[in-house]
Order: structure tokens, then C-alpha cells, then sequence
């Protein structure tokens, strides 16, 4: 049976977005803090659906992630990227399952070239055979898994509030992300962007990072205070390519809506291109550290739009076809 071709305008897009374009304070990220959330829903459900729907792009205060956790979630990161190599790959990048370690092969379709970066991803039913041996990194495997529930659930609350936005039933979204089945596919990625070289500094056309999109639902991103970079092409037009940069910080989360909560809300809300830069002169050029949380629909579950802005298209096949694209040949 030919699986079905789907139209992936999110890539005639993105493959636009190779450009230097023009850095601008533009609109500012919102920062939206989620202190006794609950009793405040109706208030945080108003923020973070103007944020979505104006911006794609805001950052979260008081979201229940002790700092501790947070802080050691970066320790162990860097833990595991100080492996020797034969240790890493030992669990290597499975690109079906989004799970394992990748080296330098990460190729966006705005820039043709890999991502100046290694990344580790953690995909909870995919992982036989790809965590690192305890006696490399004991404790390794619990830790990250414990952090990973705490990112689903909260990931899962935010949005629980657009589910209500949406007039979906409020618990629509974490159905549709259950980490019990074996179609689970959301992933936690630890990222480690290499030191930039002196022979990079000021080269036109090199990115830690090249503009995308991101795939999934919300992307949930731990930053590090002074290690810059992130920039987000902000608004529904990106042909200005005008950059407005994401000041990192310790204590909040910056999240984004992806493409399939994008289709999956007709439109509404705003899966947004951004980047991460070469640092700039004066700037910190050694390694920089994230965590992304991608929160991705279940494989068994369709993406229909309500309205029918998109054709169905059930989040495996949407998963792999967007994976597919950006692990492909560079350009020559």
C-alpha cells in the first residue's frame, strides 16, 4: 500500500528562511507567570492564548519545575556530552524512533548545512538499547526520566488551556500525548552547541541552529543565563525576516506553538520560525546548553483540523515526513 502524499507547505517555507535578515527588538516575549495556577486559570488562559495567537512565542515564570531540577537536569547534560565518543555512540540517533544520539546531522531546509551542535533524545517507549550504561552515568537514566514527566505535565496543562480556548474537552490534549502507550512520541532533548572556533566567528551562512519551525504541539525550552542565541522571527509574516532575540534565563521556561497544534487549531495559534546565531563579537563563543521538551501527538492519534484548513494526517506520518526532511543531504 503507497502511503498518501500530504502537503508540507511548512517546508516551502522554511526553505526561504536562509537568510541573515534584519535583528530588531520587535515585539518582546512575553513572560507569564504561572503562580497558583489554578485559581488563576481564566487570567493565564487570556495571556497565553494572546501570546499564541499575536506572537507564537512566550516564556514561563513560577511553572513548578523546581530550579533544582532544572540545575541538575544541565549538570547531567553536560555530563553525558563529556562521554568519549565510542560512548556515545554507542546509543545512536534511531531517526524513525527519535531516540539516541546525533553528531553534527541535523540539516534544516532554510540552510542546507548541519547544525553546529550534538543532541541526545529521549522518546519514552523507544529508548530500549539507547540509554548510556549505568556505570558511565548511574542515576542517568531515572533522573532524566522523572524530569520528562515533569515537562509532560506541565507542558500538558498549558495546554489544557487552549484546549478550552479551542472548545475541545479540557483534558483533550494530555489524551492525546498519553505517556502510557506505546505510541507515545513526545521527546526530551538535551543540546549542546559546540564552542565556536575562531575560524567560524563572523562566517555568513554558519548556525548553531538554522531557522525552523518547530514539528509538534508547544515546545517547552531550558535556557542558561548568558548563553544567547535564540532568536525568533516574531508575527504571521515572515518574508521581512526580522530577528528579535530571546534573552535566556535560568528560572523561565520559553515555550513555542509547533506546526501540529498549529493545523490542529485551523491557523489560530502560531508555529513561529526561529534560530539560534553564532555568537557576535563581545559575545560568550563557548559551548551553550538546552533542553527543548517537544511535546508530539501520539503516532496513533489525527491531526483534523475542525474547520478543515488541513487534510487529516495521523502524527506519525506527519512526525516522520518533517524528521525525514531536516536529517537529509546537505547541500553541495
Amino acid at each position: 500500500m503507497t502511503t498518501p502524499a500530504y502537503s508540507m507547505g511548512e517546508l516551502d517555507k522554511e526553505a526561504r528562511m536562509g537568510g541573515l535578515g534584519v535583528e530588531t527588538a520587535g515585539r518582546s516575549v512575553p513572560r507569564i507567570d504561572l503562580s497558583d495556577r489554578e485559581a488563576r486559570r481564566a487570567e493565564i488562559t487570556d495571556q497565553l492564548w494572546h501570546a499564541a495567537t499575536e506572537i507564537g512565542f512566550f516564556q514561563l515564570v513560577n511553572h513548578g519545575i523546581p530550579q533544582d531540577a532544572v540545575d541538575t537536569a544541565f549538570a547531567r547534560a553536560a555530563e553525558f556530552f563529556a562521554l568519549p565518543v565510542e560512548t556515545k555512540a554507542a546509543v545512536p540517533l534511531d531517526k524513525p524512533l527519535n531516540a539516541g544520539w546525533e553528531y553534527s546531522s541535523q540539516v534544516r531546509p532554510s540552510v542546507g548545512t548541519p547544525d553546529q551542535k550534538e543532541s541526545y533524545q529521549m522518546t519514552r517507549p523507544n529508548m530500549a538499547g539507547l540509554w548510556p550504561a549505568e556505570a558511565d552515568l548511574p542515576g542517568f537514566r531515572e533522573f532524566m526520566s522523572d524530569f520528562e514527566s515533569r515537562c509532560w505535565e506541565l507542558a500538558m496543562w498549558v495546554l489544557s488551556c487552549f484546549a478550552d480556548r479551542l472548545g475541545f474537552e479540557r483534558d483533550f490534549f494530555a489524551g492525546a500525548h498519553d505517556p502510557t502507550s506505546e505510541a507515545y512520541q513526545s521527546t526530551l532533548r538535551l543540546i549542546h552547541y559546540y564552542a565556536l572556533p575562531e575560524e567560524l566567528r563572523g562566517r555568513p551562512g554558519t548556525w548553531r541552529a538554522g531557522a525552523h519551525t518547530d514539528f509538534d504541539c508547544l515546545t517547552l525550552l531550558f535556557q542558561r543565563d548568558g548563553q544567547s542565541g535564540l532568536q525568533v522571527c516574531p508575527g504571521r509574516e515572515a518574508d521581512a525576516q526580522e530577528w528579535t532575540p530571546v534573552t535566556p534565563s535560568d528560572d523561565a521556561i520559553t515555550c513555542n506553538i509547533g506546526d501540529m497544534l498549529m493545523r490542529w487549531s485551523d491557523d489560530a495559534l502560531i508555529s513561529n520560525f526561529h534560530r539560534v546565531r553564532v555568537p557576535g563579537t563581545g559575545e560568550y563563543t563557548g559551548p551553550r546548553y538546552s533542553i527543548p521538551f517537544f511535546a508530539q501527538a501520539n503516532r496513533d492519534v489525527v491531526i483534523a483540523p475542525p474547520n478543515g484548513t488541513y487534510p487529516p494526517i495521523t502524527a506519525a506520518e506527519y512526525l516522520r515526513q518533517r524528521v525525514a526532511a531536516n536529517y537529509a543531504r546537505p547541500k553541495r
